[in-house]
């Protein structure tokens, strides 16, 4: 585990750094007005030749870069899940003419399909875990659901029909599968 030192800055914000397995020392300054500075620097017994860099970030850089460092781990970690037999991992792009747009989520299970979970909504920047029966799904949103492949597709079918079952010929399998 990464130790990580953090300390006030009066006035300035808050500097958290850590030192890497191969010795270098990173830090990040998040100033009191929203943006951050990537920084890598040397003590003084690592002497002038040290070379030190640093990288003023925005909000939204900063955001990035911690969705491009963190995203990785998430992926690789979706990615060992889906793997396990019996168990799909699908997100389901909320479009205007899909019947849950304007509506509320609901319960999976009280619509037939027991054993699937919305794991998440995302919205925008924004991820809302575990969303409540009554959050209201809009167009641009994405749906992460979890469950078996036959329970993802259903819920699939019902986020784009309103129905249950699929009409013949309808083939209601979740994209990508």
């Amino acid at each position: 585990m990464v130790d990580v030192r953090r300390v006030k800055l009066p006035g300035v914000g808050v500097l958290h750094t850590f030192i890497t397995s191969d010795g270098g020392k990173v830090g990040v300054i998040a100033h009191r007005s929203g943006h951050s500075d990537l920084i890598t620097f040397a003590d003084d017994e690592d002497g002038p030749a040290t070379s030190k860099v640093s990288l003023r970030l925005s909000e939204d850089e900063a955001h990035t870069l911690a969705e491009l460092l963190g995203g990785t781990q998430i992926t690789e970690s979706l990615t060992a899940l889906d793997q396990i037999p019996g168990l799909s991992i699908d997100w389901f792009s909320v479009d205007y003419e899909d019947h849950i747009a304007g509506q509320p989520l609901g319960s999976p299970a009280e619509r037939g399909i027991a054993g699937l979970t919305v794991v998440a909504v995302v919205r925008g920047d924004s991820a809302n875990p575990a969303p409540a029966p009554d959050f209201k799904v809009f167009p641009g949103d994405t749906l992460v659901v979890a469950g078996s492949p036959e329970k993802v597709a259903k819920a699939f079918n019902f986020f784009r029909t309103g129905e249950m079952k699929p009409k013949a010929g309808v083939v209601s399998a979740p994209p990508g599968s």
